[in-house]
């Protein structure tokens, strides 16, 4: 817990409601199902962390985080998604959100934590700099829908 009263905690099926939500505001909208589903699946993966932060009982923030193995590079964590409720923001959810990732990512030996951030979210650019991150690349990213 931190000072504002947040607390960060794993995610439960149960705040698939609010992370939903939450997604839709991050421009990823889905139904309370889908969440439900992706969240089911991502708590299941031995390799895939999902943590909330709660204030007042209410889900205000998630984020989730995945192991990436790759034969070019060292293995890496890297943060999936990360969105803090537009009325909470600037109150430190954010910040102990990745907290929690790096302490997860910590346990586990990994010694790099990465995010794709899209070339317009110049907030989330300027939050990620400011908690220590380093800008490594621009790139673009290619999809194949099968």
């Amino acid at each position: 817990m931190i000072e504002t009263g947040i607390v960060i905690r794993e995610a439960v099926t149960d705040d698939s409601e609010a992370i939903a939500s939450l997604s839709g505001q991050l421009g990823y909208p889905s139904t309370i199902q889908e969440a439900r589903e992706r969240l089911a699946r991502v708590i299941d993966h031995p390799e895939s962390c999902v943590f909330v932060a709660v204030n007042d009982m209410q889900v205000i923030g998630w984020i989730h985080c995945f192991l990436t193995i790759r034969v070019e590079s060292a293995e890496f964590a890297e943060i999936a998604g990360l969105v803090v409720d537009e009325g909470a923001r600037g109150k430190h959810a954010g910040k102990e959100l990745v907290s929690a990732v790096i302490n997860w990512a910590r346990k586990r030996s990994v010694r790099c934590i990465r995010v794709r951030s899209n070339i317009k979210r110049h907030a989330a650019h300027e939050f990620y700099r400011h908690i220590g991150f380093n800008e490594l690349k621009d790139q673009k990213i290619f999809s194949l829908d099968l």
